[in-house]
């Protein structure tokens, strides 16, 4: 059952950003994975150097500010192609140091064979699947070239599409076939031209209708069995060609919408099952990874994956994951603890690690090879050996003494302090005795006092004289008095 092949069961989420996830790469070996996207950012992540918190070890921006195309080792991993919005590939080393840039070529020449680069923006790129120092790449200004990573001078071969009538048109995708014979192209008139890859003039194969006019074919794929090809158009169709009788497709899926012009498609590792992703529109829903089998083209499968677009999805054979990059800055690792390999399944294991304070708070070191050997400071060890030095010294890993409770001892002054007043202080300050009335205070002992006398009363009781208080007198009414004698008020 294809089916059960799908390793879905467990996911991770890398934030590359807040923009589109537009590129990404594995290299062979599945160790590294390359994110670019609309932020002009192309991220490095090392699944075994990666630890539960998931962050990216490098980030740079190649191409100042032109939006990453596509990213993608070549095929022995040393090196990465970046194709972005501007018209010169570059060529990273596996660290994102800069090999090489393809020349610009003069916009002012007519006939696009005799400029040595790209004049307009690039639409994509693909490594050779053999030789591993030749890539391939598309632009608007409607040719396809190959190049040599040892010349950037110059560009090896030209391959110009042409429309039925002849007329320049803009190749928007294009890929080597698996053995590095033929070149593929998808163009913007609705057409798949494929060329030998020793024979630049004439189309080898070519499909004038294969999606519709005026639309951008995103992606095309050549199976690993190499019989047939899959073409995702912006028509939001994906169909499968077999190139030997180019006419009409072998099936055609529908209704799959694509708003970018790099939603791809990609083969499962055993070559049974195709995959694409569905854009949608802000609060339109989920994007959706679709699952087909390849021979009835019937739908097996479909993941949500977030509320944006999927944009990019890649299955890697030797890890068996699925990669896949949305609209909204993240990219998703699906995999299976039991059917998949290393990658995502390294970094999930790892918990995150604390960072020593010692290590990070080194004192400066300065070296004065001259000084006398009085005024000479130690050499700088390790901070690992320091470490190790200061915990054989009984003064520098000595426990500090724990705060004494009570009253002091042993030379130590209580928490209190050692003097009369603070201990007083203290005594007063835990009083929980509520005076806040006094009267009342007071007051509560009145009953008890005056049913059982003990101190004052029996001693006065003989001799205790009536009590006579003054009698309250009415107000004087002051309305008969001379003025002078009334109260001011």
């Amino acid at each position: 059952n294809p089916l059960k092949k799908i390793p879905d069961s467990h996911e991770i989420t890398l934030q590359h950003g807040t923009k589109t996830v537009s590129a990404l790469g594995l290299d062979p070996s599945g160790a590294r994975l390359i994110t670019g996207g609309y932020d002009y950012d192309v991220k490095f992540w090392d699944f075994a150097g990666m630890d539960a918190s998931l962050q990216a070890f490098r980030s740079l921006q190649p191409c100042e500010c032109h939006q990453i195309k596509s990213l993608q080792y070549s095929s022995t991993g040393d090196v990465i192609l970046v194709v972005s919005g501007n018209s010169q590939a570059k060529v990273l080393d596996r660290d994102g140091f800069p090999v090489m840039e393809c020349i610009k070529g003069d916009q002012y020449i007519v006939d696009m064979t005799n400029t040595k680069g790209h004049t307009a923006m690039l639409n994509s790129g693909c490594w050779h699947p053999k030789i591993k120092e030749e890539f391939l790449t598309c632009s608007n200004d409607g040719t396809v070239r190959t190049w040599d990573v040892n010349n950037e001078k110059k560009h090896k071969s030209v391959f110009k599409p042409r429309s039925v009538q002849g007329k320049r048109v803009i190749p928007t995708t294009c890929t080597y076939s698996r053995d590095g014979k033929l070149i593929a192209a998808g163009c913007q008139d609705g057409s798949i031209q494929i060329w030998d890859r020793n024979m630049s003039v004439h189309t080898k194969f070519h499909c004038r209708q294969a999606h519709a006019p005026g639309t951008d074919t995103s992606c095309l794929t050549f199976s690993y069995d190499g019989t047939v090809l899959a073409s995702r158009g912006g028509d939001d169709t994906l169909k499968l060609w077999d190139i030997r009788q180019f006419k009409k497709p072998l099936n055609s899926a529908e209704r799959l919408p694509s708003f970018f012009p790099m939603t791809d498609c990609c083969f499962s590792p055993d070559d049974k099952i195709l995959v694409t992703g569905t854009s949608v529109k802000k609060g339109g829903g989920s994007g959706k990874l679709f699952f087909f089998y390849r021979e009835t083209f019937q739908k097996l499968y479909e993941i949500e994956v977030t509320d944006a677009s999927v944009v990019r999805c890649l299955w890697h054979p030797k890890l068996n994951q699925i990669m896949v990059g949305t609209g909204n800055g993240l990219a998703k690792v699906y995999y299976d603890p039991v059917k998949s390999q290393r990658g995502a399944k390294l970094c999930v294991v790892k918990t995150k690690r604390k960072e020593r304070q010692a290590e990070t708070l080194t004192q400066d070191y300065i070296i004065t090879p001259h000084a006398l050997p009085m005024f000479r400071e130690p050499r700088q060890r390790s901070t690992r050996k320091q470490l190790e030095k200061d915990r054989l010294d009984p003064m520098k890993s000595h426990k500090p003494e724990p705060p004494v409770a009570g009253p002091g001892r042993g030379g130590r002054v209580g928490t209190h302090g050692g003097t009369l007043s603070s201990y007083i202080v203290k005594n007063i300050a835990l009083d929980k005795t509520d005076d806040s009335n006094p009267r009342e205070a007071i007051l509560r002992h009145a009953k008890e006092a005056e049913e059982n006398p003990y101190w004052v009363a029996p001693a006065y009781a003989k001799t205790q004289p009536k009590t006579v208080f003054a009698e309250v007198e009415p107000e004087d009414d002051e309305t008969d008095k001379p003025e002078w004698k009334k109260r001011k008020i």
